[in-house]
């Protein structure tokens, strides 16, 4: 099968729907498009979400922290507990274990977020070093949100790609020295110091939106139809209005890789009504992660469209594999 996380008619066929006892417990459970799963707790909520690290070695101690961290705030609930599963090849040194355990606490501490356990094991199973988190949070017991209805605007925090970018800029230095310079090449690096979208996840659920969505693999367009296809909604999409930074454009240009659907953590994707678009640009913006409209919520069956410079229309599909694995795995495949 193909690399990367299982494409939704997949996982629709698969494994929703064998996902064991009915408990009453549960309020949003497994499902497209959602980042967290919501427990009833009695005088308050519990959000939890998992995540796994697999395409970048050099920071997977931090990114794991973020990763599932953004996705609690994908619920406008601040993250409180992690807990961390490392699974490390032989070849592991002590130092890069080290280091591991090092990024994961300044990250958390970052955050204000508590490691509460885990399990770190040594094993021929896994080639590189592999980190899954389980980041949980508590929230007050809240009503049914709205759902997305047509005329909703859709926006989207920070740059587009920073994740990607960075994994991209630090594992092929060398070769993007051909256009980068060195400048460039240390701005696309610390973009992964970015992928944290905690803050305006807050901000932004203080609000009030109908959904939001931690922009992850498959980039925003797969962010976008999976929010859309899980809600029952269609969107329009403005090519132009999509906030790239100049230097990911340049990567992924020189690499092959559509920018459009290059993981994207860092970023987050909010749906809320039109009428609160002033509240929520100057609340995620003080939260420090500017916001960019870029589309607006439509029926469902008009489907989900990327509107091109020229007016030409493009409907967006279900995501395949994220295209950082074209460049990442394909290479160590062929080494």
């Amino acid at each position: 099968m193909r690399i990367g996380k299982l494409d939704n008619e997949t996982l629709a066929r698969l494994v929703l729907g064998k996902t064991g006892a009915s408990r009453e417990e549960v309020i949003t459970g497994a499902s497209i498009g959602e980042d967290c799963a919501v427990l009833d707790f009695g005088t308050c909520d519990c959000i939890l979400s998992t995540d796994p690290i697999t395409a970048s070695a050099d920071r997977i101690g931090a990114l794991a922290v973020h990763i599932s961290c953004n996705d609690i705030a994908a619920h406008g609930t601040e993250p409180a507990f992690i807990m961390l599963t490392v699974l490390l090849p032989p070849s592991i040194t002590e130092d890069e274990i080290g280091e591991i355990a090092r990024q994961s606490d300044a990250a958390a501490r970052e955050l204000g977020v508590s490691i509460v356990g885990g399990h770190t094991e040594i094993t021929d199973s896994v080639n590189r070093p592999l980190v899954s988190a389980v980041a949980i949070g508590r929230a007050a017991k809240q009503g049914a949100k709205e759902a997305p209805a047509p005329g909703d605007i859709i926006i989207v925090t920070k740059s587009l790609a920073l994740e990607g970018t960075g994994i991209l800029a630090e594992k092929y230095a060398d070769k993007l020295r051909r256009i980068l310079t060195d400048e460039e090449s240390a701005a696309a690096k610390a973009m992964l110091d970015r992928v944290s979208v905690v803050k305006e996840g807050v901000a932004a659920g203080r609000v009030g939106v109908s959904a939001m969505h931690d922009i992850t693999e498959g980039g925003v367009l797969g962010a976008v139809w999976e929010v859309c296809t899980g809600k029952g909604v269609g969107a329009e999409i403005e090519l132009t209005s999509l906030p790239f930074e100049d230097v990911t454009l340049d990567v992924c240009a020189f690499l092959g890789i559509d920018p459009l659907r290059l993981i994207s953590s860092g970023s987050m994707l909010i749906v809320t009504r039109p009428d609160k678009e002033a509240e929520m640009t100057a609340a995620i913006e003080e939260a420090g992660a500017p916001g960019t409209v870029i589309g607006r919520v439509s029926e469902a069956a008009d489907g989900i469209v990327l509107i091109g410079r020229t007016g030409e229309r493009e409907t967006i599909g279900s995501p395949g594999p994220d295209e950082v694995y074209k460049v990442v795995f394909e290479e160590e495949r062929n080494q």
